[in-house]
């Protein structure tokens, strides 16, 4: 117990890093009273080149920077405690897709905020459980369908000044990198062998070869067992 609970403490480390590097730039902004709209995504600009990197701790008030950093922390605590092998290259895969794809097919705005990111956690999280199928990921997928079912109307235009870009390709980025990684199996998703009965010769119902056997061989196995059984001594009582 002490062991997992320090894993647990280890797996959220990440995603509490980088909520803190998200609050620290809308803090610093706000202090200064600055914007830093400008470390946003242009599209097909090469000065929005960089806000695949700063685009998603740029927030344009504290209202938007809390609608992200609730769903942002719930999210990659799930994909950092229950998918280890592969949290950190989803994260990163996630993030940089993302904002790659805003870069390129987005509308020639600026886009900030960590929203994209928090769809493609959420997709990627969702379509482990179709991708994967053990109970766990089925089980997260259908929480998460559960908890943020209204989050899908998202991706499509709507609010005005809402970045649906960023939701619609963060939603597809997560599919891709869900199933990029559909077969790095976490260790409690390995089936266990299947048990054996230790009252059973070897702890097998039948021999081990049964179904290597022709039907030829085993037709030839039951005739010598008959003429050993009528070959027997016989004994008078």
């Amino acid at each position: 117990m002490k062991k997992k609970t320090i894993q647990a403490i280890e797996s959220l480390r990440f995603p509490l890093l980088f909520i803190l590097m998200m609050w620290t730039v809308h803090i610093v902004s706000t202090i200064l009273g600055l914007s830093f709209t400008y470390f946003g995504i242009l599209p097909r600009e090469i000065v929005g080149l960089t806000g695949m990197i700063t685009a998603p701790l740029v927030h344009g008030d504290w209202q938007h920077l809390i609608s992200n950093t609730v769903p942002m922390a719930a999210l990659s605590a799930l994909i950092f405690l229950f998918y280890r092998r592969v949290a950190v290259k989803s994260f990163m895969l996630i993030y940089l897709l993302t904002g790659l794809a805003v870069w390129a097919f987005g509308r020639d705005v600026w886009h900030i905020g960590a929203s994209g990111v928090v769809y493609g956690l959420l997709s990627f999280v969702f379509w482990n459980g179709i991708f994967r199928r053990s109970f766990k990921s089925i089980a997260l997928s259908l929480a998460i369908l559960i908890m943020y079912s209204g989050y899908f109307i998202g991706i499509v235009p709507g609010k005005p000044g809402i970045s649906w870009e960023s939701h619609l390709y963060g939603a597809l980025v997560g599919i891709l990198v869900s199933y990029l990684f559909k077969d790095a199996i976490e260790r409690d998703e390995v089936p266990e062998p299947p048990m054996l009965d230790e009252t059973l010769p070897n702890g097998y119902l039948l021999p081990r070869d049964v179904f290597d056997k022709t039907l030829a061989e085993r037709q030839r196995e039951r005739g010598q067992e008959q003429r050993q059984y009528w070959q027997r001594d016989i004994t008078r009582g």
